[in-house]
């Protein structure tokens, strides 16, 4: 008999006999004996594996309790309305795919049913089979707000409490039990699961939602999910989106069979800038006039070379093509420039009492906006009521990095007679119904990273969309208005940019740095890298793969044959990026953990700029930095600061303090009893700056002076600037001659991002490998052409290291040697 005819009778066995348990618990009917002889004679052909009681127990007890709840009114009242749904019609065709296919593709407009009723046909169908103890589905989001709403909205559904049956696990927080079955989570938590279950045999459903957004995780997760499925051959794959190129995902599984789901949605008006002009009579300014503050000349039309899409639109005959419209739209057109955002266009459509185009103040809009611009926004909202008294506005911003309880505050209703904006990044896009949403404003752009692998650069660039995302924003940020009643969408570009947007949206493999990646594929033991990502949907650039491995090796985390080295097996178990959590390990090897910055790196900046506060703002954080010319001596000031006065507001990402501290005792760096012996060096600025150069190395920076200013350089790009946000802006001397730096971006100039201020000699000791120098007479540190060389006899200095791990005499160093160091 083979394997799989083994399992099917082992399946079969343990359906006939819990269903056996289930008619003796609600009836006494006799005849047990009949039903156990053909399992006695079906174990004498063939072993059956061995029939776990508490499964049959829970099986039993899930599905007494599902039938229970369907008896109340409102589960009923609840099941009247899924059956409303398209996703209701597919029911029967989506199960039996399911059961028949180990991958099914499954595209579905807005307002179907998919996220919320896939998932949950398979939950009900397993639990009513009595498969409920044995069953685990997994719902991947990528977005910890879509995780948390879609598995309240199934628990409602469903009238039980989240958390049951039904729970999610994102990071660093989770609602779950012993009796869930369907649990949505972030596509990182199931790549971290991935760690201990290489094949994932406790998971019998996988759906991966929106996997439209070609997402990092989400094509790394569909390259090992392919060459699993060959060793579980009963694991059920559901690629799930709403905008989804079915082909692409079908062909890369074996051309699996797909499922579309049409929507339902009630009308929505569409228009486009040239449209949105004619109604409104607004008159754009020309050029710079809208943004003086972010917009010279020089920068709007080298932006516009880089934008083929505005080239396009300004290339344009405008008279002809808009011959129908008016001759003030015509003007405006023409003065429009797509690299600026119009607030006053945006405040117009917002405000809406002019022209009544927005109906009356209770009906809500959602603005999808670019996260950098919701600053001028909000501030623009408050002079607004202060001028329209009889207009109240509710502005409630909606990004990514927003802790989770933030977010879901845009599900409230706002108070009668207020108006609710909610200001959203693409995040609008994702598995979130905001049902109040009338109006929707869409801009069509958003930052999106790129990656240029020949000067490792990352760009964060305002950047359009494309037709797949713009459709997306048709049917998902358009359809929040459309979803539950009828609404309106207003696009702030004209049609033409729309026509001529590329038809999908580039793979975050493709745009991005992947030394992260790179180690997680060697953690878990896939084989060569290259070789590896040359199986993905679209593979990386091997350049990109090239820098990634090397930057691996430069911190020490792979070996010249690039297999994991202790430091690379440790860092594969930290939740993190390489660098940080090399920060965290040598901190903790030093006694100085730095667990404040790492947090914050990894997490966010708890810097705020309040609303017309911000030189305050920026003051503030220059005092606490003081004379360290370091922004995480500045972070870390105001950490102690905040402990010290208990008033900081925002303590989530030092509640990752303690996730970090756990995460290091967890491999065995840390014992948490004795903590404070592991952290006595961290009041030490000196020893903070070298675990810093130790964790962030390579992103070193010269500073050469030039006349009264300092400039700086890398290796890679040359000449950078310091990003305005840090301490170090505007500061002209430095006291030591490199700085360490957390990211180096593109915006309108390279920007280095999060710099301190280091010395030579902890870069001596944490900077990489060193070479001697072609002189003989010295060391030549980062194996680049602009650094210099520390000499056996630096202007004097005493250079003596002392055996048995002193401290050295060096006023600059603060470096804890070890009893070989030598200069």
């Amino acid at each position: 008999m083979s394997t799989e005819t083994q399992a099917r009778v082992g399946f079969l066995l343990r359906s006939s006999y819990v269903a056996k348990v289930v008619q003796n618990m609600s009836s006494s009917s006799s005849g047990p004996a009949t039903c156990q002889s053909k399992p006695a004679e079906l174990e004498r052909e063939a072993p059956v594996p061995y029939i776990d009681t508490d499964f049959e127990r829970l099986s039993i007890e899930l599905k007494q309790k599902q039938e229970k709840m369907r008896e109340g009114n409102s589960v009923k009242a609840m099941l009247a309305f899924r059956e409303k749904l398209p996703a209701f019609k597919v029911k029967s065709e989506f199960l039996k795919a399911v059961t028949n296919n180990q991958v099914l593709v499954v595209s579905g407009e807005t307002g179907c049913g998919k996220t919320t009723q896939l998932p949950q046909f398979i939950l009900e169908e397993e639990i009513s089979s009595l498969q409920g103890g044995s069953c685990n589905i997994i719902c991947t989001q990528p977005r910890r707000i879509s995780a948390i709403s879609v598995s309240a909205r199934i628990s409602v559904e469903r009238g039980e409490k989240l958390g049951e049956t039904v729970g999610y696990q994102i990071r660093l927080e989770s609602k779950r039990s012993a009796q869930t079955k369907l649990r949505f989570c972030t596509t990182g938590v199931l790549l971290r699961h991935l760690i201990q279950d290489t094949d994932l045999t406790g998971i019998t459903h996988l759906l991966v939602d929106e996997i439209h957004e070609r997402g990092m995780n989400e094509d790394f997760l569909l390259i090992i999910l392919r060459d699993i499925l060959p060793r579980r051959p009963n694991l059920r794959v559901i690629l799930m989106s709403a905008t989804i190129n079915a082909e692409l995902f079908s062909k890369y599984f074996g051309n699996a069979p797909t499922i579309h789901i049409p929507g339902l949605t009630f009308p929505v008006n569409e228009l486009y800038l040239e449209d949105v002009l004619e109604k409104t009579r607004y008159t754009v300014q020309p050029e710079s006039g809208n943004l003086p503050r972010n917009s010279r000349r020089g920068r709007q039309q080298q932006e516009s070379k880089n934008d083929p899409l505005t080239e396009l639109f300004k290339d344009a005959d405008i008279d002809v093509l808009y011959k129908s419209y008016s001759a003030s739209t015509r003007q405006s057109l023409d003065a429009w420039s797509g690299s600026q955002l119009d607030l006053g266009l945006i405040m117009d459509q917002l405000e809406g009492r002019k022209y009544g185009h927005l109906g009356p103040p209770s009906t809500a809009s959602c603005c999808c906006i670019l996260w950098k611009q919701l600053l001028s926004i909000s501030v623009a909202m408050k002079v607004l009521k202060q001028f329209w008294s009889s207009l109240l506005f509710l502005v409630i911003p909606l990004h990514g990095s927003m802790p989770t309880v933030n977010q879901c505050e845009i599900f409230d209703r706002p108070p009668p007679n207020v108006r609710k904006i909610v200001l959203a990044t693409n995040i609008a896009e994702s598995s979130i119904t905001i049902d109040d949403v009338v109006y929707v404003i869409d801009c069509g752009k958003a930052k999106e990273t790129s990656y240029g692998a020949l000067n490792k650069l990352a760009c964060l660039l305002p950047s359009w969309i494309s037709k797949a995302s713009a459709h997306q924003v048709a049917f998902k940020r358009r359809g929040r208005a459309g979803r539950v009643q009828p609404g309106v969408c207003y696009r702030l570009y004209p049609k033409l940019i729309h026509d001529a947007m590329l038809q999908y949206q580039l793979p975050e493999m493709l745009r991005t740095p992947l030394q992260e990646l790179c180690l997680h594929i060697k953690s878990l033991q896939l084989g060569v890298v290259s070789t590896f990502l040359s199986k993905a949907i679209q593979p990386p650039d091997p350049l990109s793969v090239e820098n990634a491995i090397e930057l691996l090796k430069t911190i020490g985390a792979l070996d010249d044959r690039e297999e994991l080295t202790p430091l690379g097996h440790h860092l594969s178990k930290l939740p993190l990026d390489p660098n940080i959590g090399k920060m965290l390990l040598m901190g903790s090897i030093f006694q100085c953990l730095a667990l404040t910055i790492a947090a914050a790196l990894a997490y966010r900046s708890p810097f705020v700029l309040p609303l017309n506060r911000k030189d305050e703002a920026e003051a503030a954080k220059r005092s606490f930095a003081g004379d360290s010319r370091s922004d995480h001596i500045a972070l870390l000031k105001a950490y102690h600061g905040w402990k010290d006065a208990k008033r900081y507001r925002n303590e989530k990402s030092f509640y990752m303090r303690f996730q970090f501290l756990d995460l290091l005792a967890g491999i065995g760096f840390v014992n948490k009893s004795q903590a404070n012996a592991h952290n006595q060096y961290s009041y030490d600025v000196e020893m903070i700056c070298a675990i810093l150069c130790a964790g962030l190395y390579p992103n070193i920076v010269q500073c050469k002076r030039r006349g009264k200013r300092t400039a700086f350089y890398t290796k890679e790009v040359g000449k950078v600037d310091i990003h305005p946000g840090s301490v170090n802006a505007g500061i002209f001397v430095f006291p030591l001659p490199y700085l360490v730096y957390s990211e180096k971006v593109k915006t309108s100039s390279i920007y280095i991002r999060d710099s301190t201020n280091i010395s030579d000699y902890a870069l001596l000791m944490f900077g990489g490998n060193l070479l001697p120098s072609q002189s003989g007479d010295g060391i030549d540190m980062l194996e680049v052409a602009w650094t210099g060389a520390i000499k056996k006899k630096d202007q004097g200095a005493d250079t003596r290291y002392v055996g048995g791990g002193k401290r050295c005499s060096h006023n600059t160093c603060g470096i804890v040697a070890q009893p070989k160091c030598a200069d």
